[in-house]
């Protein structure tokens, strides 16, 4: 029974990450059923076990769209905060259904027939910085909504134009655009202390893995 239902879950992963791709590759309008059957070798009544329409994947891939893999406490929130901007950074151009949550929030259909996760991690960062701000880690005039909000909307565009134009690296571009904003949000005590290094992520998510990997 548990390997039957691990290959059923395999399967699934399969399917959600082709059709991912083909979201991030040709859009939301242009994916289909037929295009996915052929990608991944299964039959119809194999790919409809798990999925039947193309709109259940969409709404799968966005259901995995906010992710806290790799995230640990650190000593300062804020710390926790850089800390996920730099993992979404690693991981979305490595992981299809990551990048492909971003196509479908900037397709305006899918947008219109599914919404978005950025209110969703919106609300995740202005708990990060309500905490940091309340353990006297932020500057006194530092709205935390605000200034989630506008970290989500900013994040999302340098993803967008990093994509359209290659020669960077996400992970550096993030990491480049955190060392501007955090003169302006952190008390200096604190941002003497933070790091932001591109290389960051990888190693919190090495450690994690290597954690959970651990019996």
């Amino acid at each position: 029974m548990a390997t039957r239902q691990e290959r059923a879950l395999n399967t699934r992963r399969i399917i959600l990450e082709a059709a991912a791709e083909m979201f991030d590759e040709l859009g939301y309008e242009a994916t289909t059923v037929g295009g996915l059957i052929e990608r991944t070798g299964l039959t119809r009544g194999g790919l409809y076990f798990h999925f039947t329409t193309k709109e259940q994947l969409a709404r799968a891939v966005l259901d995995e769209a906010v992710t806290l893999e790799g995230l640990t406490p650190q000593p300062f929130k804020l710390q926790e905060w850089v800390d996920l901007a730099l993992l979404l950074a690693h991981r979305l151009p490595r992981e299809p259904v990551l990048s492909a949550s971003i196509r479908l929030s900037v397709d305006v259909k899918a947008r219109g027939l599914f919404g978005t996760r950025w209110a969703d991690w919106t609300d995740v960062g202005q708990g990060l910085l309500t905490e940091a701000k309340e353990r006297g880690e932020l500057l006194v005039h530092t709205e935390p909504h605000e200034t989630a909000r506008l970290f989500v909307g900013a994040w999302t565009g340098i993803q967008l134009v990093t994509a359209a134009l290659p020669g960077r690296e996400l992970s550096e571009e993030i990491s480049s655009y955190l060392r501007l904003i955090l003169p302006n949000i952190a008390h200096a005590g604190v941002l003497a202390r933070l790091e932001t290094s591109p290389s960051r992520a990888e190693r919190l998510l090495e450690a994690a893995r290597g954690s959970a990997a651990t019996p």
